[in-house]
């Protein structure tokens, strides 16, 4: 597993088989499974036995390799990454009609740079819940666009663009009369099951062109929902290889969490008890108490993995002078004075150790002091666990875009780096 093409086109299957995190939480789940990982439900008991195994909670997966050799207060290594990606979610009573168009009522989910949604084929994807509380994964294939205004109807367009959220941000599936359509009975069919049926659903938009490697020598990489897919895919791919020789002196562990780009605040995000539950679960089929279980914590480390920006030629003034991390020079290590990054000077410490052993090169971010910081889920972490935490990741240009765009080699670099965090020599 290095910087080749085998590894990034693996990470474009994934990305394509992931347009919901609902989906990604799944095809992660479909890859352990392969693998030989056991799938574990939360309402049964847990037998502690060693090996890998895993656990799904809505948009959600933890999964872990136990060493035969793990006692009560062996400590954690966690890889913490999350599903979603901005986007827009489908509202209640979601058809809508206007002018003879039909349309699909949407809501801003997380912060999306709206203008980049504009004139792109979209598809709907996530999970329908029928009334017997089974969920049922769907996806639509190309499905909507959202026009945009032709310039003969706004002659000051290019002076600057002003999006409103309800108005101008509606997507169109089709013309006719309300009665013509239906989109939750749609969603439905594709899914297998009675349109009356459905009791709830958690449907969103993602993008359907593929992603592609282009440019000079083939180097650059452009695809949708790298932020975070990036991070969960290096991760998923280094905990298998970890898997297959377990570190003795520590639990490895992959984290992707949902709903981090809406705060976390839920099941299945950073700041819920997720994370908490399953690390307690594991210490106690180990037989620990509580205080081996805070002493397994103490001794513990969690990289907390999401994309970062690399410096654009086009606005380099809005980022600091003295650190400007390129495409291509490896993945970053996320700093900021006001720990909207968790990363503290024992954890940078760690990284280069573990840069060091994996022969990767790695590069520092921190933001320009008059652009706003945004966070992870590293600080939610560190404050709920009290488990040092490191934030990494991929260096991008055009986040929360629905395309983003990478240096082929940086997300291999980020996965090779996670295993030796997973495997380090003594």
């Amino acid at each position: 597993m290095d910087a080749t093409p085998a590894y990034l086109d693996d990470f474009a299957r994934f990305i394509i088989a992931s347009p919901s995190s609902y989906h990604a939480a799944n095809e992660v789940a479909r890859r352990l499974e392969a693998e030989g990982f056991t799938r574990l439900s939360e309402s049964d008991a847990w037998s502690g036995a060693a090996g890998g195994h895993f656990v799904l909670r809505d948009g959600a997966i933890i999964a872990w390799v136990q060493p035969g050799a793990a006692g009560p207060a062996t400590p954690f290594r966690v890889l913490g990454a999350h599903t979603d990606s901005p986007g827009f979610k489908l509202k209640p009573k979601p058809t809508i009609s206007s002018h003879g168009w039909l349309q699909a009522g949407v809501e801003v989910y997380g912060g999306p740079l709206l203008n980049s949604w504009l004139d792109r084929e979209l598809e709907l994807a996530g999970r329908l819940v029928t009334k017997d509380g089974t969920e049922h994964l769907v996806r639509t294939g190309p499905f909507l666009r959202i026009p945009q205004l032709a310039v003969h109807l706004d002659r000051e367009v290019n002076n600057g663009l002003v999006l409103d959220r309800q108005r101008h941000m509606t997507p169109v599936f089709g013309v006719g009369d309300l009665a013509d359509a239906d989109l939750v009975a749609h969603l439905a069919a594709l899914a297998g099951v009675l349109a009356a049926d459905v009791a709830g659903y958690d449907i969103l938009t993602a993008d359907t062109q593929p992603p592609a490697t282009f440019g000079q020598d083939g180097s650059l990489f452009a695809a949708g929902r790298m932020d975070n897919l990036s991070s969960v895919h290096a991760g998923l791919c280094a905990l298998i290889v970890a898997a297959a020789s377990p570190a003795a002196g520590s639990i490895s562990v992959l984290a992707a969490f949902d709903h981090e780009e809406i705060g976390s605040a839920s099941r299945s995000g950073a700041s819920g008890p997720l994370l908490d539950d399953v690390l307690t679960r594991i210490a106690a089929g180990l037989g620990a108490s509580v205080s081996q279980r805070l002493q397994a914590y103490a001794e513990s480390w969690c990289l907390s993995a999401d994309t970062g920006h690399a410096v654009h030629p086009n606005y380099s003034e809005r980022h600091d002078p003295a650190n400007t991390p390129r495409l291509g020079g490896g993945p970053l290590l996320k700093i900021n004075a006001n720990q909207r990054y968790a990363t503290d000077a024992v954890g940078a410490a760690l990284w280069a150790r573990t840069c060091e052993q994996a022969g990767v090169e790695y590069q520092e971010f921190v933001s320009s002091n008059v652009v706003p910081c945004g966070s992870t889920i590293g600080p939610l972490t560190a404050t709920r666990l009290g488990i040092r935490t490191v934030d990494v990741g991929v260096p991008l240009l055009s986040m929360h875009s629905a395309r983003e765009l990478c240096h082929v080699n940086d997300p291999a670099a980020l996965s090779l780096a996670i295993v030796a965090f997973f495997t380090p020599e003594a």
